[in-house]
């Protein structure tokens, strides 16, 4: 799904299919290629414009499709999740998936269940990760509820604003997702660059 066609994606698939996407990008594990900020930012894109939905409509179904998610991701961990890390690779399931959202997990431990809502991949693994490893479900759903709040609702709310008060920024849309993109991968990379650094000075 290209960024340049968002718009038109979420106009075909309406408010059924974000909400779809958003729970399966929050916690089943195939769901991590799937486009989550740019949509949710699109979505409020649109609402502002008066098409798709009212926001508190979109916002309310995107939150609890987004805390949904986790859960099942969250239980998945607990009652499959060894198996996981046992998976051959295959073209769309890689170990270093797993690898990556393990580390993120084991640096910042619970508040990662909030910080992995802003990362690609992370995101979908993390929850998945937290079961796995038996975090305490009261933890679990306590960080969950503000991570779902602060992404699903942050998020779209964010498109909301910008397209009433900069109705221009449709015209950029393209250029907007590549930042926000490229704004989610930077926790990665800051904690790739961490990495080599540990290891240089060893």
């Amino acid at each position: 799904m290209l960024p340049g066609d968002l718009e038109s994606t979420l106009q075909t698939i309406g408010l059924i299919g974000l909400f779809a996407i958003v729970f399966a990008e929050s916690g089943l594990f195939f769901g991590f290629f799937l486009p989550g900020d740019s949509l949710l930012f699109t979505a409020g894109l649109l609402s502002s414009q008066g098409h798709l939905a009212p926001l508190p409509v979109i916002l309310v179904g995107c939150f609890v499709a987004a805390v949904a998610g986790d859960q099942v991701g969250y239980v998945f961990g607990s009652r499959v999740g060894p198996s996981l890390f046992r998976r051959p690779d295959s073209r769309i399931f890689k170990q270093e998936y797993v690898e990556k959202a393990r580390a993120f997990f084991e640096r910042h431990g619970s508040k990662t269940i909030v910080l992995a809502r802003f990362v690609p991949i992370v995101r979908t693994f993390a929850p998945i990760l937290a079961g796995v490893g038996d975090m305490q479900y009261r933890t679990f759903v306590t960080f969950n509820v503000m991570g779902g709040l602060l992404w699903a609702v942050g998020v779209t709310t964010l498109g909301y604003v910008l397209g009433e008060t900069a109705p221009w920024i449709e015209d950029y849309l393209l250029l907007v997702i590549a930042v926000i993109v490229l704004l989610s991968v930077l926790p990665v990379g800051i904690e790739i660059l961490r990495s080599r650094r540990a290891r240089l000075d060893r």
